[in-house]
């Protein structure tokens, strides 16, 4: 049984016929072989064997220009289906996708990583059995989970190396164990990759290089290059979380000094929050409650409502993700930055949209060379969950699990 790796050795090309399919909706051999730069004679031998698979249908004829009509593709939605998990120490989402990337299931509840894995991982399987079965999706046609969480992480493996939130999770293999429990192939990556991968899919975004600024309980980022997610030497690249804004101000857990995460991410703005006393007290907040994001709630939505102190609250935490937004589009020249998370697409995502687009406006380094938008996640709080599922469907782990039942 595949866990991670998911495979290496294996044709990409597949991959990207898939992708190309799913983008155009409905495409012929000819236009597949122009868009994917992949020879007519490939294409048909991969389209064959995608058709052989049932992953892909001929669903009739395109309009003439003159001669045949070519004959058009399509994916076959009910051909496979991926489950996707956002595992965050104060909420889990898992989604159920199908082969176009379409969500068919969803469910939601507190999160168990302040649990020790031991005990959360058999919960979040009973979860994922649970959905799959009332989703009425056969078992038999899952072709694997993405489990997307925080990092660093040994992607390859299937290894946590953090000791957030809890020691007991450092090092411990998540993929294989949570693969074992489930009987289905499991694929670790970052929760920020996999939120900027998902809007790419979905065709959420028009530019095929993008930056996206993800926040839940804590700060990331992720790039994609051409439709691909810029992975670095391991697969923990553009933690921009941990970007530098005071060095010298006091150590991070990471080991870095001064982090983003420490002035911007919901646990600051509830510790700022509790220096406010009349604010603390009005929205009930308690910094001993681990339960940082439903406190961080009731800032977003004082924000929401227009209450002073939470407003500004909101918008200090936003100035420091400009400076990340302002980081990430100068790196990689951006045109795009997609705010994801279920910090950035709750109560108080106009606040930070405005905030964050200004600072992009006035700031980014090529600003006079181009502009830089910047957009909020269709996929809203969902977006790593459905990232995640979307990073089995474009993986070589769907063929795998093709190959080994044909």
């Amino acid at each position: 049984m595949a866990t991670s790796p998911i495979g290496a050795g294996r044709p990409r090309t597949r991959g990207i016929v898939l992708n190309n399919i799913r983008a155009a909706r409905t495409i012929s051999r000819i236009e597949l072989a122009a868009v994917s730069g992949v020879t007519p004679a490939t294409i048909t031998q991969v389209v064959r064997e995608l058709m052989d698979h049932g992953l892909v249908v001929e669903v009739g004829r395109g309009v003439s220009t003159g001669g045949k009509p070519r004959t058009l593709l399509k994916l076959n939605p009910h051909a496979g289906y991926a489950v996707g998990v956002l595992l965050e120490r104060n909420i889990c989402v898992i989604v159920i996708v199908d082969l176009t990337g379409r969500q068919v299931a969803r469910i939601s509840f507190p999160g168990t990583a302040l649990m020790p894995p031991e005990r959360a991982l058999p919960l979040v399987a009973a979860r994922v059995n649970v959905l799959i079965d009332t989703a009425g999706v056969d078992r038999g046609r899952v072709l694997g989970v993405g489990l997307a969480t925080y990092g660093p992480q040994d992607r390859q493996a299937g290894v946590l190396l953090t000791h957030q939130p809890t020691t007991a999770w450092f090092e411990y293999p998540v993929a294989p164990r949570l693969s074992e429990i489930l009987s289905l192939p499991v694929l670790l990556d970052n929760d920020a990759a996999a939120a900027a991968i998902g809007e790419h899919w979905l065709g959420a975004v028009e530019s095929r290089t993008y930056g996206c600024l993800y926040m839940a309980s804590g700060i990331g980022g992720g790039v994609v290059v051409d439709g691909e997610v810029y992975r670095g030497s391991s697969s923990n690249g553009v933690e921009i979380g941990h970007i530098t804004i005071d060095v010298n101000d006091g150590p991070c857990d990471c080991g870095n000094y001064g982090c983003l995460e420490n002035y911007a991410d919901p646990t600051a703005v509830v510790k700022q929050a509790m220096q406010e006393p009349s604010l603390g007290r009005r929205l009930g907040l308690d910094i001993a409650d681990p339960d940082v994001m439903t406190m961080f709630g009731r800032i977003a939505a004082a924000a929401d409502t227009g209450d002073p102190a939470a407003v500004a609250l909101i918008e200090r935490s936003a100035r420091h993700l400009g400076t990340a937004a302002v980081t990430m589009a100068s790196l990689f020249d951006l045109e795009l930055i997609v705010l994801a998370g279920p910090s950035l697409a709750g109560a108080a995502a106009s606040i930070y949209h405005a905030v964050i687009q200004e600072e992009v406006r006035q700031r980014t380094f090529a600003r006079r060379a181009h502009r830089v938008r910047v957009v909020t996640s269709v996929s809203g709080s969902d977006a790593a969950a459905i990232g995640g599922a979307v990073l089995v469907l474009q993986s070589e782990l769907a063929f795998l699990e093709l190959d080994a039942r044909a």
